[in-house]
């Protein structure tokens, strides 16, 4: 027997293949991991700073190869590193986090929005209520602070 029939094998998908009779409804778009989003915070805010990645690595003390994969959402970084990179951007930790947070919020927005328009009987959004009812009737709660009202927990 030669190597190279010895090396085939059948490749069995783990999930099974649609057929063209079965009409499959387009998957909702993916939550966005963490990294993801510290990721493009980063690299915008080096990019509207008129950077480089080197100029930053310099200053932040970390590779340049690893700030590029941490910007992609490639590298999952430690706080000290994303701490690093947010002190050579004139941020802070906090900084960094509530503009990914900010971004976080939007995009889960934007999914309950694309997800709930062929819903019947509507879905109501967390914010949408406060304790006395909906957010437009008197006495509810308005989110306020640097955040509009988004909460971060660790």
């Amino acid at each position: 027997m030669s190597i190279r029939t010895t090396n085939q094998a059948d490749v069995i998908p783990l999930r099974p293949l649609p057929t063209a009779a079965v009409q499959v409804a387009p998957a909702p778009p993916r939550e966005p991991l963490w990294r993801d989003l510290v990721g493009e915070v980063l690299r915008r805010e080096r990019r509207a700073q008129g950077r480089t990645l080197k100029d930053v690595s310099g200053a932040s003390r970390i590779s340049m190869a690893y700030l590029s994969e941490v910007e992609r959402g490639r590298k999952e970084a430690s706080s000290e590193v994303l701490a690093a990179a947010a002190q050579a951007l004139g941020l802070s930790l906090a900084d960094v986090l509530a503009l990914a947070g900010e971004r976080l919020v939007s995009l889960a927005a934007i999914r309950s929005r694309s997800g709930s328009l062929g819903a019947a009987g509507g879905h109501r959004s967390a914010r949408s209520t406060g304790p006395s009812g909906p957010a437009g009737s008197a006495g509810a709660m308005r989110p306020s602070g640097p955040m509009g009202g988004v909460l971060l927990a660790a």
